[in-house]
């Protein structure tokens, strides 16, 4: 769909990835473009650091020098982010933006998708793609973090523990 937000990644001055954040939330807001712009973040990550024998936790940029813009790409969004003080311009080849995959937004932690389970541990399940489609077996354990089950399933006659993902195992009813 070309209404649909997508994250473009800002090149920024190293150091001025706040400021830059503050002044499109600032133009957003004056011109109301809630709708088109809608999310803007400079990745953090928390880091102990130890100085003096002290430790200490850190917010530190996860990508310096860049910001992370959720919007729908129209003349007058391109224009707002790339004409804001501290902007180099956008990743992505020449003068045209490119949009994150959603691969890469998950991975960057900008999205999570979330899985509604319909399956516990004790269940039994069907391998719906993959190198063990249409093999079953139990679930043994769930791993909500890493989107993954194990399960143990029947192969050649014995039982064998294998981790599967989410989306690649249904209950079988």
């Amino acid at each position: 769909m070309a209404n649909e937000a997508k994250w473009y990644v800002a090149h920024t001055y190293s150091g001025y990835e706040n400021k830059v954040m503050a002044d499109i939330l600032k133009t957003v807001e004056n011109r109301n473009m809630h709708e088109i712009i809608q999310e803007i973040r400079v990745p953090m990550e928390e880091v102990i650091e130890i100085k003096d024998n002290k430790k200490k936790a850190v917010e530190r940029k996860i990508f310096p020098g860049y910001v992370m813009v959720k919007m729908i790409m129209t003349d007058e969004s391109w224009y707002v982010v790339r004409n804001c003080r501290g902007v180099t311009g956008f990743v992505g080849p020449g003068s045209k933006p490119v949009p994150l995959t959603p691969e890469e937004v998950e991975n960057m932690g900008l999205e999570h998708t979330t899985y509604k389970l319909e399956f516990d541990i004790g269940d039994n399940i069907r391998v719906k793609y993959g190198p063990l489609e249409g093999f079953v077996g139990v679930i043994t354990e769930i791993q909500a973090e890493k989107q993954k089950v194990k399960a143990k399933v029947s192969m050649f006659g014995r039982d064998t523990d294998v981790e599967l993902d989410f989306n690649q195992v249904e209950a079988l009813v």
